[in-house]
């Protein structure tokens, strides 16, 4: 089994569309962890795109308010302007689709796997630090979780005494940030994991690049990948949609 592992993609269609041609070939099912909506400029094609191919999809919390399940209060307020537009934007179809996407964490066709957009044990809780891993790590029902809501590549692992907070070294001499890179993670025998694949639409660890994941079960390891794609294009849908102008520049920015 090979799973292509999404998050975060944000509205941003040009990102997608970058990771589904470098990866195309190279898996079988795609994990959706959420969050497809939001910030970006162009929400009813990334559904479009990418709800006929994905096995697996779980809500995430721009999802959630996009559609109306709850409310943009909590946002702050270029979260919010972008989520407001964005639910006037969405078709009556996706909108509908979008409300009935079910909450994490969810188990795919796999034994020892489950999926969440935030943590496994509250989808709007960021795990961005080892004491926020750690009770996820010990409670999950799956020695793999895949989650995203950070936006940062990477993840967190333990296998008896011993914990690691997990980083794609790229190697720097190929990585010029207008290539794509990949580094392989082995997954040790007794180890549990929490594995963020980044985000498609808008990574926020200074590499703007698209970022994703692939699972492969047979060869026992994750394979973390960056690709490069046409920002200009995502920036000049956004700017022509009057949304907030930081939605924009923090795409370059890679924050």
């Amino acid at each position: 089994m090979r799973a292509l592992i999404l998050s975060d993609i944000h509205g941003n269609l040009e990102a997608l569309e970058a990771v589904l041609f470098a990866a195309e070939g190279k898996y079988d099912e795609i994990w959706n962890l959420g969050d497809m909506v939001g910030y970006g400029a162009s929400p009813n094609q990334v559904i479009d795109r990418i709800r006929p191919i994905s096995a697996v999809v779980v809500r995430g919390n721009h999802d959630r308010v996009c559609c109306g399940l709850t409310s943009p209060n909590g946002f702050n307020p270029v979260a919010r302007a972008a989520a407001l537009w964005t639910r006037a934007e969405l078709t009556p179809e996706n909108l509908d689709w979008l409300r009935n996407v079910p909450q994490g964490p969810i188990s795919p066709n796999f034994e020892g796997i489950t999926c969440a957009h935030g943590s496994p044990l509250d989808e709007d809780r960021y795990i961005l630090t080892m004491r926020d891993a750690w009770a996820p790590l010990q409670q999950s029902p799956a020695p793999i979780t895949f989650f995203g809501h950070t936006h940062i590549q990477g993840g967190f692992s333990q296998r008896d005494h011993n914990w690691h907070d997990l980083r794609p070294a790229y190697e720097r001499r190929t990585d010029t940030r207008s290539e794509p890179v990949q580094w392989t993670l082995p997954l040790e025998p007794e180890t549990r994991h929490l594995i963020n694949p980044g985000s498609v639409g808008q990574p926020r660890d200074h590499d703007w690049r698209a970022a994703y994941a692939i699972f492969d079960s047979e060869a026992a390891e994750i394979v973390f990948h960056r690709t490069p794609y046409d920002v200009m294009t995502t920036q000049g849908r956004i700017l022509m949609a009057e949304l907030p102008e930081r939605l924009a520049s923090r795409l370059r920015e890679g924050r």
